[in-house]
Parts: structure tokens; sequence; C-alpha cells
């Protein structure tokens, strides 16, 4: 295994004593569609989560949002709108969730997050029939394995349904 510059995500869990573990599956950080990364690192594809960052329409200056949603699957802004009791969401551009979060797309992390109370995070109710989860340690080609509860603890995520 390569050696890992600890990410911001992995230095978190470990403050926290949260049981994880690290999965690097591409040392020159190359982006790879979240289906990719679940087939290079053997888990189910169900299981392999990407981060999104929402804005809200209806309030520009309200928080973004990040919300982790199944890898196979799409964000449905009408579904999780009601959620936040917003009336229009939107996708970020992708310059816009780099600079907010200082993150690459393809590298975001709710975990690795600088200031995490400047973003609600959101986690998409599908996890919940999960035990272990996997999202990225805040950098392109490497991804955490952890419980659901912890994910859903150490970022103080809502659980809401953001998926059909």
């Amino acid at each position: 295994m390569p050696k890992l510059n600890k990410t911001q995500a992995v230095r978190l869990l470990e403050a926290k004593r949260v049981p994880h573990r690290v999965l690097v599956y591409d040392e020159s950080a190359g982006f790879h569609s979240a289906e990719d990364v679940a087939s290079l690192i053997g888990a189910p594809f169900d299981a392999v989560y990407k981060t999104l960052v929402v804005l809200r329409e209806d309030a520009p200056s309200a928080r973004p949002l990040m919300v982790m949603i199944r890898a196979v699957a799409e964000l449905d802004l009408k579904l999780l709108a009601p959620a936040l009791g917003a009336k229009k969401l939107r996708m970020a551009r992708q310059r816009e969730a780099e600079a907010l979060t200082g993150m690459e797309v393809g590298g975001i992390s709710a975990l690795a997050l600088q200031k995490p109370s400047s973003f609600d995070i959101f986690l998409d109710d599908a996890a919940r029939s999960l035990d272990k989860i996997y999202v990225s340690a805040g950098a392109r080609g490497i991804e955490l394995e952890l419980s659901v509860d912890d994910l859903a603890r150490v970022t103080n995520a809502r659980v809401a349904r953001a998926t059909k």
C-alpha cells in the first residue's frame, strides 16, 4: 500500500476514535466515476456514496448543502426541498462546489470540511439499510469505509429522502 498523506477526514476520524478503513485506489488521484470506485475497492455499488453540493435558489444567502447519496443514484432536488423547507434547490456548478468546499469534484467529503458549520449536511435515507458505507476521504483516489451511524454522527448529518 502506498504511503498515505493523511487527509483532513482521516485526521478527524482518528481524533474522534472512529473505527474506519482507508482505501487508496488511485495514487495518481485521477478522476473516477463513483461506479468505477466501487469496482476498484471491491465494495457493493449501493454502499459507495458520492457527496454533492447543493444551493438554495430561494435563499441565496443560506448555507449550502452537502448531500450524500448512493453513487448509482440521481439526486432528486424536488424530493429533498421539502425536508429543508426550501422552494427551489439547484446543483452547484463545479467551480462553485470546489470554491465552497476547498476540494476537487470527485474528492469532496463532508468529513474533510475545514468549517463544517458552514454547510447543512444530509445523508440519503437509503443509507439506513447499510452497516458500512464508503465515502471520499476528501481527495481523489482515497475512499473511507466506516459505519453509517458513525458517518452521520461525526458529520452531524440529517437523514432525508433525496433519491427515488
